[in-house]
């Protein structure tokens, strides 16, 4: 009889992360508690979790009967549990003071000698259901059907986290290549921004052009955009083969005297993706342009620093390339005219890049003026426009700001993507509110 009540809830979407999030916010009904062996229970603490080796929960606080106990607590979906997981044989688990199961499915003769509470009987039904929604229902995020009814407080604190953590995946990277250098923050910059210039689909390459040549090769060349085109065309491996026009056949010449000079070796022209690229986009027009940002703004990581506003940024990044790329996508391929780079692919630099930069150099320095400085700056920038803050405006999620926009961004790709409802804020605040009265916690 017992194991067909558990085959009731076979189905239901019950896993021991969802038991010991119940468990941890108290969501179920805590009046008229009693144990598999009838004695009364009361949940004063249901304690921290663990998340070490040992038991789920320790320093719990229960009343059992008349006398009070303070342990550690064990939860299973089932009682039987308890021997499959050999807990019997363990040290570890003696001291255990109440074993929480959503199932008691074994006899009272062959229960470890620990009182135990079955808690399938006092969870709401539609938690379970409202969980289940949130893991199988709307192709875009799981929680689109009930998210209108998030309170708007949650939102404002749980995007702040999101950005925090976005932020830190991004400047991972910067971290590393900064103990790689002795923590040149300028080559660190030049680095960064030509990843930046490369996305989303030729970060790679572009990177591996910085790194195979020095910043310092680079500031002897900062005088001359012809011989600074030179330099990162050649490292790029597009001076390589034969060219009619003058002006690919003079950086050519240009390239192999430096090339020679500074023994310099260029990375693979096959590594460059020109399929499903605009033609703004494609990887001649970014690398010609960088080449007149790093002509045009030598040692460029000072001048992001003493940045006041973000007009000063946005004129940093307002660069053209040389005119030949104006009716060029390519060498010796004329044009009537270019597309060249947009406001928007200056603001995606500051957004993925230059931000997360001045926050990381805030943090390292301790100087909470440049980490507050980059939070402002992305607050005053306008969201993202992508497939992904589109979907989240048609579920009445919109972005006011970049600051909104990254978060969001952040949300979709490492909580929504990957089923996360119980580790998310929104998922958490959605499920703990279907549960009305049973959330209501007990004071010591």
């Amino acid at each position: 009889m017992i194991i067909n009540r558990y085959n009731m809830f076979v189905n239901l979407p019950l896993t021991e992360e969802l038991f010991q999030h119940i468990w941890a916010l108290r969501l179920f009904q805590q009046d008229n508690l009693t144990t598999t062996s009838g004695e009364s229970l009361t949940i004063l603490s249901p304690g921290r979790i663990n998340r070490h080796a040992g038991p789920d929960f320790e320093a719990a606080k229960i009343r059992l009967g008349s006398v009070l106990w303070i342990g550690n607590v064990e939860l299973h979906l089932r009682t039987s549990d308890w021997f499959r997981h050999h807990h019997q044989n363990n040290p570890q688990y003696q001291r255990i003071i109440l074993h929480v199961v959503f199932v008691h499915d074994l006899p009272s003769s062959h229960h470890p000698d620990v009182p135990c509470l079955e808690l399938q009987q006092y969870i709401p039904k539609i938690l379970l259901q409202r969980y289940e929604q949130l893991r199988r229902l709307s192709p875009f995020v799981p929680c689109a059907p009930i998210i209108d009814h998030l309170p708007h407080l949650t939102w404002v604190s749980w995007k702040e986290r999101l950005l925090a953590e976005r932020w830190e995946r991004k400047t991972e990277s910067f971290k590393t290549w900064l103990e790689c250098n002795n923590y040149n923050w300028e080559e660190v910059c030049y680095w960064a921004l030509a990843q930046s210039y490369g996305t989303p689909v030729n970060a790679m390459p572009f990177l591996q052009l910085a790194q195979s040549v020095s910043y310092k090769i680079l500031l002897r060349y900062s005088n001359n955009l012809l011989q600074m085109e030179a330099l990162v065309f050649g490292q790029a491996g597009m001076l390589n083969g034969s060219f009619t026009d003058s002006y690919p056949l003079e950086l050519q010449e240009i390239y192999t005297h430096m090339q020679h000079k500074h023994q310099l070796l260029p990375i693979s022209a096959d590594l460059w993706n020109w399929l499903r690229v605009r033609p703004s986009a494609f990887p001649t027009i970014r690398i010609a342009t960088f080449a007149s940002l790093l002509q045009q703004r030598p040692r460029l990581f000072s001048k992001l620093l003493e940045a006041e506003s973000l007009k000063e940024l946005e004129q940093l990044f307002s660069i053209c390339p040389s005119p030949y790329w104006h009716r060029h996508y390519r060498f010796n391929q004329e044009v009537d005219s270019t597309q060249l780079p947009a406001t928007q692919i200056v603001n995606n630099i500051l957004i993925n890049t230059v931000l997360p930069l001045l926050q990381l150099y805030g943090r390292i320095k301790q100087q909470t003026y440049y980490q507050q400085k980059a939070i402002d700056l992305l607050q005053q920038l306008p969201p993202e426009k992508n497939s992904i803050t589109k979907s989240w405006k048609s579920i009445g999620v919109t972005a006011v700001n970049a600051f909104e926009s990254q978060a969001l961004l952040q949300l979709k790709r490492y909580y929504c993507e990957e089923k996360q409802c119980l580790k998310c804020a929104v998922g958490v605040k959605l499920l703990s509110e279907c549960c009305g009265g049973f959330s209501q916690r007990r004071k010591d």
